[in-house]
């Protein structure tokens, strides 16, 4: 996908690392379903999940949003970093404890230390004595 750069109004929030935005295309209006990349927040239903959510909408919504799309998932989100009023999404939702960073697709290492940071300062999820993780959350409620 090219490094196109997106100017959107953010209109819905599912989730801690999903959005829907409202972008400028050369055809004119168009609405994406944003997957924050690097990133996973904790589920709806999971511990911190409403949390996450509401920490993302109170980021985002109906503010506007910088969009750099990086890939397309397999359920046709776009994985983007965003920036609302020019604060990092990604970054944010991860320094105050609201997501992990995902190893498997990090390519900005600062998240790392931003995600140091919030577990040695018992933000957010990491209140918890051991926080599950919600792709393991989710691998749980998969196989009972």
């Amino acid at each position: 996908m090219p490094a196109t750069l997106l100017l959107c109004l953010i209109v819905g929030i599912a989730d801690g690392d999903t959005l829907t935005a409202r972008c400028q295309a050369p055809t004119g209006m168009q609405t994406l379903k944003v997957r924050l990349a690097e990133i996973d927040a904790p589920e709806k239903d999971q511990a911190f999940g409403q949390r996450s959510k509401q920490h993302l909408s109170d980021l985002c919504f109906h503010k506007e949003a910088a969009i750099r799309p990086q890939a397309v998932d397999r359920y046709g989100r776009t994985v983007a970093r965003v920036s609302c009023d020019e604060v990092d999404a990604n970054s944010e939702q991860v320094r105050v404890g609201m997501a992990w960073v995902v190893d498997r697709y990090v390519t900005d290492r600062v998240l790392y230390t931003l995600q140091a940071e919030a577990l040695a300062e018992r933000r957010g999820l990491w209140a918890d004595d051991d926080p599950l993780p919600p792709w393991m959350w989710r691998n749980l409620r998969v196989t009972k």
